[in-house]
């Protein structure tokens, strides 16, 4: 396994919410094409936002975090990396919002057992080099039926070409130079449903996650962030990412923890 590059949280952590880094792709299009959809689970269980505890796992810069307070949630986020903790908490505070953040990894969480009524984990699953202990972890803060959230990469070879080759190996296209994603460490969807199921967690449903916009559109707005022409924010936008079918290459889902008796 070729070793993948965490410490770009670390140098570029300061700059989460700057448009032109290259982590801020993650917010203009892919934080409300999840959030969305998690609301709509949400709103599916019948489960009110307003009061509920919940776990930002993996939580960067605090994307997620704050649209989840903006619900109603009572949030606390974690992130192994203490540069990205400290830039969520200088832009919530700007933001006037109450989170709680705390340097931790998913393979050990601060907090007490049983004391969140939902999980989330987006774009980490895929990092992490023991998943089947942050998913004992994740079931271990969750309540009984308490809800997990998340989004990964699948294990295909279309993910092997864009994600590996296209994006972070050939030079002409790839969006950074550090090695983000290890091919063999991406999850397929029965892989997942398994690791759960071990944990006392119901996998209830698979949904892609992805670009809606046309091919020509992503191809031409890719080659000009690419080419410092437009913001990678900009490039967010125009991407349009949300639930989709295709679940070749990104894929999000929910599932719960088994009730006890």
């Amino acid at each position: 396994m070729v070793a993948i590059d965490n410490g770009i949280y670390e140098r570029l952590g300061e700059s989460w919410w700057d448009e032109d880094c290259p982590l801020n792709v993650l917010q203009g299009s892919f934080t409300p094409g999840r959030f969305g959809y998690f609301r709509a689970v949400l709103d599916r269980l019948g489960k009110e936002a307003i009061g509920l505890r919940a776990v930002d796992i993996g939580c960067g810069g605090g994307f997620l975090a704050e649209e989840f307070t903006r619900l109603g949630c009572e949030v606390v986020g974690v992130d192994p990396s203490a540069v990205s903790i400290r830039t969520a908490r200088r832009h919530a505070d700007i933001s006037s919002l109450q989170i709680e953040y705390a340097v931790a990894a998913g393979e050990r969480l601060p907090l007490a057992d049983e004391s969140f009524d939902v999980a989330y984990c987006c774009d980490v699953l895929e990092h992490v080099p023991d998943l089947d202990l942050v998913i004992a972890e994740t079931a271990r803060v969750l309540k009984p039926g308490g809800v997990y959230l998340f989004d990964t990469i699948n294990r295909t070879v279309a993910s092997k070409v864009l994600a590996i080759k296209v994006m972070q190996e050939w030079r002409l296209t790839r969006i950074t130079d550090a090695r983000l994603h290890c091919w063999s460490m991406f999850i397929k969807p029965a892989e997942l449903a398994t690791t759960l199921r071990r944990h006392g967690m119901h996998l209830h449903e698979i949904t892609g996650l992805g670009p809606r916009a046309g091919k020509a559109t992503l191809m031409r707005s890719y080659l000009q962030a690419r080419q410092g022409r437009m913001s990678y924010g900009q490039l967010s936008r125009l991407m349009n990412v949300g639930e989709i079918r295709r679940t070749t290459v990104s894929y999000m889902g929910y599932a719960t923890k088994t009730l006890t008796t």
